[in-house]
This record gives C-alpha cells, structure tokens and sequence, in this order.
C-alpha cells in the first residue's frame, strides 16, 4: 500500500496580481505522472486545495480536470479534507457524486463523527487501510465560547479541543489497530514547533490552537498535515509531517524545498517514507539592500533555466521616498527575458530613539497584514495602554467572519 501525501495547493492563489495558473497546472501535471511511477494507491491532500472560499472558474477547471486525471492512474483512491482557506459547502457540494469515483471529501466536520472514518480496501474487498479524515477544526467544532474567559483559560479550552477531537478515534481505530491494519490521520492546523512563511493565515486566536506532536494519539501511524507551507517534522516525531505547499506562495519561500511525501506500508508497518522534491516552475527571488547594491544584484542574476520567467521582489532600503524606482528597475532587466516581473519594496531607514541603531519601515501597503494595521492604529490612539486583549477580540472577530463566510 502507497500513499501521497501534499497539502496547501491553493488553487486560485494570486501574488499580488498575478496570476499562478500556470504554475499550478504543471504542478498538476507533474503529480499525475507521479502517482504513475510511484505506484501510488492512495492520495491524502491535507486542506487548502483552494485559496478562497468563493474560488475562480479556472481554479474549479484545475481542480475537476485533476481529479478526473487521477481515474487514469493506478491511484485507487482520493481523500481531501478542508482547509482554513475553503469553503466546506464549496468542498463538500460535489461529495456524493465524488464518492462514485472514490474521491472522499470531508470539507468540515460532519455531523456523524465517524463519517472521518474512511476504509480503504484493495481490488479483491479486502481493508488495507483506515484514514481518520480530521478537516480543519472551527472554534465552533471544538470548544463553547465562555464569557469573561482569560486568553490563558481561551488558550488551554481551544487546544484541548483540538486534542480531544483526535483522542475520540480511539474508541473506534481499537479493532482496526488489532487486525494489523495501518491508520492515518488528517490535519489542518499549527501544530507547535513548526516554522512558518509570510503566507500562512493564521487561524484560531494568533495561533493559540497550536499543539504538539505528543497530543496525538500514539495509535496513528502517521499524520498527515496541511497549513504550513514548509515542509518538516513536528517535534522530532518522523510519522508527524507537513507536507508544505507544492509551489513557492510568498518570497519568504524562496529558498524552501518543495516536496511531496510517499508512504509505504506491508501490514501495518511503515517500510518506507521518502520526500520527493516537486521541479521548480518559477522561480521568486528576493533582492535586498541599498540602491546601489540591489541595482548590482540585479544586473548580476543569471537565468535559473525554468519553465517559466522569474519573478523578483526588489526591497531598497532608502532615507527618502524613489519616486521613479520601478521605472529605473525595469531598465536594468531590458536585456534579461528570463525575468518577466519586478515586485519593487522601499523600506525607509530611519533613526530609532537610540541612534546606534536603525530600524526599517515597510511603505508599500501591499506589505501591511490587517492585523499589523490595526496595532499600528491602536498604538495612534491608545498609546500608552497594553493591547493584548484588543488584538485578541480583533482576531476572533476576523476569524467570525472567515467563519461567516464559509456558511454563505
């Protein structure tokens, strides 16, 4: 028995306002090939197969022609769980026809807990393998709002939820686990210890749903998770794993390794897991430095010889504001077709409070997340207060309505 695992495609995802349609599609078709010659049976994606609740024509075109494609592999089955980017009405509107197909969708917690049960059997009927398919868990999947609560009490109630959601598979995973039958769970979370890019959303209240890897019951035989973009081990524990996202989402992924995990069992013992690298499409590269030096580093990149022209983030650190920078940019890639986009940033530096230090601003609004936003108009009006409680009500009130919008 072979198993994928990938997560965080985020079809649909644009940076800025390009479009990563074409990147996506080759990675697509890369995977097709790959369940292929890896003789995969399985394919476990762990959440954010799109990057909006309400994604494009094009992203649902991607999404149905790749699924379509994978009936003509030797790839049996497919199991995708919800992210924190999906919409679970979106995932699941298509589940009982998809199901036809063997391609399982659990876009939410259902309302049947053990409909996160999923039974995999060979050609001849016989079970080979179980997945508890845990989507992203919602404050409302897993704890009661308490009024008056601190945010330690917040803290403690959302990951101990989060913990006895997957601890309540062990009242049914005991006959599986007895019959020598592998089991896997799913997840779509901030599991502690893990590194992070710029790309990431948080989720639960700044993270606070963050367990770690000793949280999940020993009895699984690997975890499959999904939401952050680079790929790692949780805690040390090798059957724990992200899988990260399959092409570069941000600048702050540059220099990751993308990759895909392949598992193998006989019984219920894992014989192999391998990561294999997913080929770079296009390259993002961030230059940083003074004018002077950015203006070096540019004329000086060579061609990364990829399917696609590169695009580069160009960060000049300035004292006064280039009102020209992108137009004096572009006249030193002229002769350079292998880089098809400049992202120009001016971070202004500035003397701090001591002047033995400098301290760098972002000037692009492009830079700014809501919640850096809000700090910055909470430190305006409220200067000399603490803001810890406020930044707590701001990001649960954003997460109400990424909430919101997944019931629409």
């Amino acid at each position: 028995m072979r198993i994928l695992h990938t997560a965080d495609w985020h079809l649909g995802k644009r940076l800025e306002q390009s479009e990563r349609t074409e990147e996506h599609q080759a990675f697509l078709n890369w995977l097709i090939l790959t369940l292929q010659t890896e003789k995969i049976d399985v394919l476990i994606v762990a959440g954010d197969i799109f990057d909006t609740g309400s994604p494009s024509n094009t992203a649902f075109e991607q999404y149905y022609g790749f699924l379509r494609q994978v009936k003509d592999t030797c790839c049996r089955e497919v199991i995708i769980i919800g992210g924190n980017h999906d919409s679970i009405s979106t995932l699941n509107a298509p589940q009982s026809l998809l199901k036809y197909f063997n391609v399982h969708i659990v876009g939410g917690v259902p309302e049947e807990f053990t409909d996160q049960l999923i039974e995999i059997r060979n050609p001849e009927g016989k079970l080979e393998l179980v997945v508890c398919a845990v989507p992203f868990l919602r404050d409302r999947d897993i704890r009661l709002s308490v009024a008056g609560e601190t945010a330690e009490e917040r803290e403690t109630r959302i990951k101990k939820g989060i913990s006895d959601h997957y601890h309540k598979f062990k009242a049914y995973i005991g006959e599986y686990k007895s019959n020598h039958i592998p089991v896997i769970a799913t997840g779509h979370l901030f599991a502690a210890g893990s590194s992070t890019s710029d790309s990431e959303k948080e989720i639960h209240v700044g993270n606070l749903g963050q367990i770690g890897g000793d949280q999940f019951p020993e009895e699984f035989n690997y975890v499959a998770l999904g939401h952050i973009h680079r790929p790692q081990i949780i805690n040390n524990m090798n059957h724990i794993r992200y899988s990260g996202s399959p092409i570069p989402l941000s600048f702050s992924e540059t220099e990751d390794r993308k990759q895909v995990i392949v598992l193998e069992f006989e019984g219920d013992k894992m014989i192999s897991l391998i990561e294999i690298q997913v080929p770079c499409n296009r390259r993002l590269i961030r230059i940083k430095g003074d004018f002077e030096k950015v203006k070096t580093k540019l004329v000086l990149l060579d061609e990364p010889e990829t399917l696609f022209p590169a695009w580069v983030e160009v960060q000049v650190e300035t004292e006064t504001f280039i009102f020209d920078l992108e137009e004096q940019l572009n006249t030193l890639i002229v002769n350079k077709p292998f880089i098809e986009r400049l992202f120009p940033r001016q971070l202004r530096i500035r003397a701090s409070q001591n002047l033995d230090e400098q301290t760098t601003e972002a000037m692009a609004l492009t830079d700014l997340d809501p919640e850096t936003v809000f700090l910055k108009r909470c430190s305006s009006e409220f200067p000399e207060q603490d803001h810890a409680d406020l930044l707590l009500t701001f990001n649960e009130v954003i997460e109400y309505m990424a909430q919101k919008e997944d019931r629409v």
